[in-house]
């Protein structure tokens, strides 16, 4: 069985980490990352290059969990649905492919795919165990009124609302961003705690936009993120 990080196409193109001692005779947790705008291209490599793929490489005895890695085009954002559609066909195509366990899918991303992260999980929340947004907004904000231009956004209490009180959150955000201001992050956290959810909030002191590298490289995170099952939050949901 071939491992590491995999090269695909489902429309557009993704990769897949798959851990060394993967096999299909276990069910194994997934990871959906959606990358920052740096990353963006179609060359299928470039996603795999900071942020929780590094992550994965540096330490891979923490991440044992099958990682899709889908890639936008430059200008295009995550919030976009026509992108937010290749990104769950990624996701499918890989649960089509490999043995995953379908109550432990979690979705992450960072800057551009951090706002990409909250709106897909208000899109399709029902599919994600847990959610961990780094640097990413709810509001387009002046410098990426272009690239949000025609699509449907929303404030914070109404994606409070949509993603609901029940999703577990952990929201990563450094206090000394200059691209994503904090302040989305921080907002979002109170619309999240104002319905009841015990969303949890990792602010970096003296942190600018390179959040990721704290949030994704903790080995809390991945204790976090894999201690999350939908089936849990599902029993507390009815």
């Amino acid at each position: 069985m071939e491992t590491g990080f995999l090269n695909r196409h489902a429309g557009t193109p993704y990769a897949v980490y798959v851990p060394a001692n993967y096999t299909p005779n276990s069910k194994w947790p997934l990871i959906l990352f959606l990358h920052g705008s740096g990353e963006s291209g179609n060359d299928g490599v470039k996603q795999t290059a900071i942020g929780l793929p590094q992550a994965v490489r540096l330490y891979p005895e923490r991440f044992p969990a099958l990682v899709v890695m889908p890639q936008s085009v430059l200008n295009r954002p995550w919030v976009d649905p026509v992108w937010q559609t290749h990104a769950l066909r990624a996701l499918d195509a890989t649960l089509a492919e490999f043995s995953v366990d379908p109550d432990r899918v979690y979705l992450t991303g960072l800057s551009k795919g951090g706002a990409g992260a909250w709106y897909l999980a208000m899109r399709a929340k029902e599919r994600f165990a847990a959610l961990a947004p780094v640097c990413g907004r709810i509001e387009p904000g002046a410098n990426s009124t272009a690239t949000w231009n025609g699509i449907e956004t929303v404030n914070f209490e109404q994606a409070a609302s949509k993603i609901g009180k029940d999703m577990p959150v952990w929201v990563h955000h450094g206090d000394a961003d200059k691209a994503v201001p904090v302040e989305q992050s921080r907002k979002m956290v109170e619309a999240l705690k104002a319905i009841g959810s015990e969303v949890k909030y990792s602010e970096y002191e003296g942190v600018g936009h390179n959040s990721w590298d704290r949030a994704y490289q903790s080995p809390e995170f991945p204790q976090w993120l894999f201690a999350q099952h939908r089936s849990s939050r599902n029993v507390k949901e009815q």
